[in-house]
């Protein structure tokens, strides 16, 4: 395929009937950091607008950049965030304890990254099988000890998994359901290679949060979906499955975590599944004039936060990022925070670390960073850990530094005026 191509459906339904609902301002693809040998010449930028299907009420991008060019050299790895495995080891105990056909089910996990959740299921007996487009990434899980196979799963690559002899129990995709432009034939993969008494569970961005707490930064070529329960249960019986629970998961600031069975399964339906529908109508998540009130609430974070930094900047004050997550390159392009504004972000990460951002080329350094350069503000850019980064860089802190956290409201945390009231 082209490096970018529009498309012109839902990619749940097929309805051509679907509006234009919100204008991000476009960005390279947001995983795309580069070395110093890399900064020119200037990285492709493509659209990042918001669409409402109008027949089943999904949201999703049609500006689909190749998935060779987002993926198979990837840079996110699930095991650098304590935070994150925490709750990975807590997901895989819930899995165990309620959602296994049998002590002896085999957990395959779409979009498994490194294999640090795999790696739970493993260490309890299970066997384990990881699908990762992601070369670089699959090496370390292979690497690790988590077999894992290099390629986008789909309906061939389900089939060849079943001829290998898997026959998962329980198939789980973690926050790459929404990375899939072909989501039919990821269904069908499922349907192919999930056992007749098998369970698929997913883990998603909601929508529903993405739209009251303002995340628009989690909008980014790597999502082409956004996701309701209504569109989802839809999307699912289509393809003989149902919703049986649905849960409210904290991480990434709001996320969705749905548990499916093939139609006529021995669970019964939660009454979880109609309290989120509910909830979906109560916030008219059905209605196009949701997503253009939605819109205007992301122009009036723009001024704040942008205003607050470029007056901290006209006075003198240096400012830094901490964290250099894919949502930091939407938020810094769309509110304008070029090097100009931001002088370096600190990041956890090693194999971020001594990278430019996508196209602002922002430098990504080492946390140790905070202390030789001192900045007067710290803007937490991985804001869905913003207290457990706080805690562990208390010393800024307590040093005079400021944090600011943009999302899901901005708030700004002085370590001076603490100071100055434990004083009083």
């Amino acid at each position: 395929m082209p490096d970018h191509v529009l498309r012109r459906d839902c990619r749940l339904c097929g309805s051509h009937d679907l509006e234009r609902v919100l204008e991000l301002t476009p960005t390279p693809p947001a995983n795309a950091f580069v070395g110093r040998d890399q900064l020119s010449p200037p990285q492709a930028c493509y659209p990042l607008d918001l669409y409402f299907c109008r027949a089943c009420t999904h949201v999703q991008l049609c500006d689909v950049v190749d998935p060779k060019i987002l993926f198979e050299h990837y840079v996110y790895v699930s095991g650098t965030s304590s935070a994150y495995r925490k709750h990975l080891q807590d997901y895989a105990a819930d899995v165990m304890a309620r959602y296994l056909p049998d002590p002896g089910a085999e957990i395959l996990e779409i979009g498994s990254n490194d294999g640090t959740f795999l790696r739970f299921f493993q260490e309890a007996g299970l066997k384990v099988h990881g699908v990762d487009p992601a070369r670089n990434i699959g090496k370390i899980a292979n690497d690790s000890g988590i077999p894992t196979s290099i390629g986008f799963f789909g309906k061939d690559n389900a089939g060849a998994l079943k001829a290998e002899g898997h026959n998962p129990g329980v198939m789980i995709a973690n926050h790459v359901f929404a990375h899939i432009d072909d989501l039919r034939g990821v269904l069908e993969g499922v349907r192919t290679l999930l056992r007749p008494d098998g369970f698929f569970i997913f883990e998603v961005s909601y929508l529903l949060d993405v739209v009251e707490k303002l995340l628009f930064d989690t909008i980014y070529h790597e999502h082409v979906a956004y996701h309701s329960v209504r569109a989802m249960q839809s999307f699912l019986r289509a393809f003989g499955f149902e919703l049986i629970e649905i849960q409210d998961v904290a991480h990434q600031g709001g996320s969705l975590r749905g548990f499916a069975q093939k139609i006529g399964g021995g669970h019964a339906v939660d009454r979880s599944v109609a309290e989120f529908l509910a909830r979906e109508r109560a916030a008219k998540l059905d209605r196009v004039e949701t997503y253009h009130a939605y819109a205007r609430r992301i122009d009036g974070l723009k001024q704040d936060l942008g205003g607050l930094l470029r007056r901290a900047k006209a006075e003198g004050k240096r400012i830094a990022g901490f964290g250099a997550p894919a949502k930091a390159t939407t938020l810094m392009y769309h509110f304008g925070l070029d090097r100009q504004i931001v002088d370096f972000i600190a990041d956890d990460n090693p194999l971020k670390q001594k990278t430019f951002t996508p196209g602002l080329h922002v430098p990504v350094l080492p946390a140790e960073e905070i202390f030789r350069q001192k900045p007067d503000y710290l803007v937490i850019l991985a804001w869905n850990f913003a207290d457990s980064i706080m805690q562990m860089q208390r010393r800024y802190l307590d040093e005079g530094g400021t944090f600011i956290v943009p999302l899901p409201e901005l708030r700004v945390i002085s370590g001076a005026a603490q100071a100055k009231a434990q004083a009083s």
